[in-house]
């Protein structure tokens, strides 16, 4: 049983785009490239239906964020945006203040789109860059110039109060001072929000079939902690100290739809593939939709959605789920709602081994738990251990 507010921890929607331009050979995301094109009003429809149909399942919700993601977003019309905007807010209560966010790769801005996005609702954007040089650029599969970047990022800035952008670091061949030098110019580029994510090797993608043959090659552990520590010590230092894992921001200008993820909120997960957690009977839901484009727009055509699960989840997948998200921040997680939500709380005795390794700190006042700069290396063993050492309450 959830015994709090559904929307205490706030609510957010999430909307698939899933249509790229190509497909990056690092990317295990659900895109895809349709050379042939998209109907968009034709796919648009397809959202309209599922929106109606989840708003029905949640009731009236007020909407905290908005997030277009992908895929390549930056691809969508920018009226299909606005159908889609008009259809959450019909079901939903949007206000002036709700956050809504529109990932963007550089090959696809140009300054007139951007300010139609502007003018249909869009109030922050997220860029990929993901690379300062073109020849990384081209070993990552990007279609973009590092000027295209650039250039991106200024009619970004120019455009919108709000703007992030993201970089991977870990790459191949990379070293400390060119990751310095890079991130530098990144620092100096950046607006309120900066997210650099490790460069990690997923199944099935093309980077796994070459490293797999010794064609890739990526840094070692050791240096690939080396870089984490040195983008710690260099965002802090300008301003922006990392508030999650990965992600960088000056005060006031986190994500507030991340950090909805991160404190186990409830959200919407709206189109090809999209994940959401809901809340409705007094119970989470865990749910996901039919991944591929076709298939998910013929099953909102002929049952109002598309989607193909919707698991009740037991108390206990809760406290894990939300243990293992809430330790990703620096706010950590607050024990009293852990036990609320999942029924139970870590061990003392565990938490205390813990601390005293240096991995984790505990707020006795609080009665909160936070990964220390050290436990981040290690997140996911530690979640490990401490739900390994659940206690009822």
């Amino acid at each position: 049983m959830i015994s709090e507010n559904p929307e205490a921890a706030g609510f957010g929607v999430y909307v698939h785009w899933p249509f790229c331009a190509s497909k990056c050979p690092y990317c295990d995301f659900n895109s895809h490239v349709r050379h042939g094109g998209v109907d968009q009003a034709e796919f648009s429809e397809g959202f309209v239906r599922e929106i109606r149909h989840v708003g029905g399942l949640t009731g009236p919700r007020t909407v905290d964020s908005i997030f277009f993601g992908g895929g390549t977003p930056s691809l969508m019309e920018p009226r299909i945006i606005e159908l889609i905007m008009n259809a959450i807010g019909r079901v939903w209560t949007v206000s002036d203040d709700t956050e809504i966010t529109l990932e963007a790769n550089p090959s696809s801005v140009e300054a007139s789109r951007f300010s139609a996005y502007r003018g249909v609702g869009i109030n922050r954007v997220s860029l990929g860059v993901q690379a300062l040089n073109d020849a990384d650029l081209r070993k990552l599969g990007r279609l973009h110039t590092a000027r295209e970047a650039f250039d991106a990022l200024a009619i970004a800035q120019r455009t919108f109060e709000r703007s992030s952008f993201d970089l991977i670091y870990a790459r191949p061949g990379q070293t400390v001072d060119s990751w310095r030098a890079e991130l530098s110019e990144a620092l100096a580029l950046a607006a309120g929000h900066l997210s650099v994510y490790q460069l990690t090797i997923e199944d099935g993608t093309p980077f796994a079939a070459l490293h797999q043959a010794g064609r890739l090659l990526v840094p070692e552990n050791a240096l690939a902690d080396d870089l984490y520590q040195l983008t710690q010590e260099m965002t802090a230092a300008a301003g922006l100290p990392g508030y999650e894992i990965s992600n960088h921001a000056r005060p006031g200008e986190e994500s507030r739809h991340n950090l909805l993820y991160w404190r186990y909120g409830e959200f919407a997960g709206i189109g090809p593939g999209a994940h959401g957690r809901l809340i409705f009977d007094d119970t989470r839901f865990g749910t996901s939709t039919e991944r591929i484009p076709e298939r998910w727009l013929a099953r909102t055509k002929a049952q109002g959605h598309g989607l193909d699960e919707m698991e009740k989840l037991e108390r206990r997948e809760q406290a894990d789920e939300l243990l293992l998200m809430g330790l990703r921040i620096g706010d950590g997680v607050d024990l009293k709602r852990l036990a609320r939500i999942g029924g139970v709380r870590p061990s003392q005795a565990k938490i205390t081994e813990l601390v005293e390794l240096g991995v984790l700190q505990q707020n006795p006042k609080t009665q909160r738990l936070s990964a220390t700069a050290q436990g981040r290396f290690t997140l996911n063993e530690i979640v490990l251990q401490l739900s390994s050492e659940f206690e009822p309450v």
